[in-house]
């Protein structure tokens, strides 16, 4: 059986962005002591824990000394390399452990993962050339979307193809790397399911959630998607079956296209908390943070219930190209709730926070959120 490590504990972060900061907040409220580990100082995450760490993530003295410190470790994005949570795992447990992230940070080991699992995917090739990029458009005929194997997030790394004479314009914009072709998903929504599993194999989520996007990045999302007891039911299903499978201590999320003839297919995974759950910081009676606290450390998943309807929208640095955003202005909806994660510069496309607004349905608080982003708009502050 796991210890359970209480209160005062240390955890560990891999990673020193926005969602090592909430991580972070959900455990130093319950009482524990945060690490974070990633290169920089003055970090979104490393401005609310307890130590920050500076170093590069392939730094073996510098994890072994990290490993010193901390009595459990997580990570807080994928892009981490594998070998740093091997190395740690060799000292303390890594939660979720480093296998998830190394099937997760590349997208052919995942997609082949999914499919052998048997798992609903669209249909896809991998391809380490053009001439294969050639041979697997035949295949799959177009559209298609090429996407590199590993780094990718909001849309980077990636290239649409719509007919064979783009292939090769398509290699050259994703840098000719070893990559997953896609067919082309005709889909009417995209939803997730943030999930949590915890060292005894407890299982808890959060519904399914409805995500709309804006030039490939997250832009607001909603509880109880609209897509029916049966296919809401199936998401649920298959993410307790992907966490079941990676033997998933932590938080996962799994992101769905709902195909426009009914499908529900699995789009990709993120081995930890994601931006659709970022509601629940403020909704939920346990937010997906204290989630990832409670897993890391081998406590009971807490009740995953939304106190109220909620929506939230995102925050990007575009919203400052004419000065400093009104906050004022946005918070003059008191059922509006603003976070901001500390990073020093705003730039378009950049996540700088996000707002969370309640009401009387998932709608009226979906227009009380992009109501509130549009008077940040307003300006009237400095840089």
């Amino acid at each position: 059986m796991s210890t359970v490590l209480l209160p005062g504990a240390t955890l560990g972060v891999l990673g020193n962005g926005q969602l090592g900061r909430m991580f972070a907040l959900a455990a130093r409220r319950m009482g524990y002591r945060v690490a974070t580990f990633g290169p920089g100082t003055g970090t979104p995450a490393g401005q609310v824990c307890d130590l920050e760490v500076d170093a590069d993530y392939r730094d073996e003295q510098a994890l072994r000394a990290f490993a010193r410190q901390v009595e459990a470790v997580t990570f807080e994005f994928e892009n981490v390399p594998a070998e740093a949570g091997e190395l740690l795992a060799e000292h303390v447990p890594v939660r979720p452990r480093e296998t998830v992230l190394h099937i997760a940070q590349n997208r052919w080991r995942e997609k082949t993962w999914l499919r052998d699992q048997g798992f609903p995917v669209g249909d896809f090739a991998t391809v380490e050339s053009e001439a294969a990029l050639v041979d697997a458009l035949e295949r799959l005929g177009t559209p298609a979307v090429l996407k590199t194997a590993g780094f990718g997030y909001d849309g980077k790394g990636q290239a649409l193809i719509r007919t064979p004479a783009d292939a090769a314009g398509a290699w050259q914009a994703i840098g000719g790397q070893a990559a997953v072709l896609e067919a082309f998903v005709d889909f009417h929504m995209e939803v997730s399911v943030v999930a949590a599993r915890g060292t005894d194999g407890s299982f808890a989520h959060y519904g399914v959630f409805e995500n709309r996007h804006r030039d490939h990045i997250l832009d607001v999302t909603l509880p109880d998607a609209p897509v029916g007891p049966q296919l809401r039911e199936q998401a649920e299903d298959i993410a307790r079956g992907i966490l079941e499978a990676l033997g998933v201590v932590g938080v996962l999320c799994v992101e769905f296209f709902v195909a426009s003839d009914g499908r529900l297919l699995v789009n990709e995974l993120a081995p930890r908390p994601h931006n659709s759950g970022h509601l629940t910081f403020d909704a939920s009676l346990s937010s997906q943070f204290e989630q990832q606290v409670r897993a890391v450390a081998g406590l009971p998943l807490g009740d995953t219930r939304l106190l109220r309807p909620a929506a939230m929208v995102n925050l990007l640095g575009d919203l400052w190209q004419d000065g400093e955003p009104d906050w004022a202005a946005a918070l003059a909806d008191g059922q509006t709730k603003l976070h901001l994660y500390g990073k020093a510069n705003a730039k378009p496309g950049r996540k700088m926070g996000h707002l969370t607004a309640f009401g009387d349905d998932r709608e009226d608080a979906a227009r009380r959120a992009l109501a509130a982003r549009e008077r940040l708009r307003g300006g009237g502050g400095h840089r």
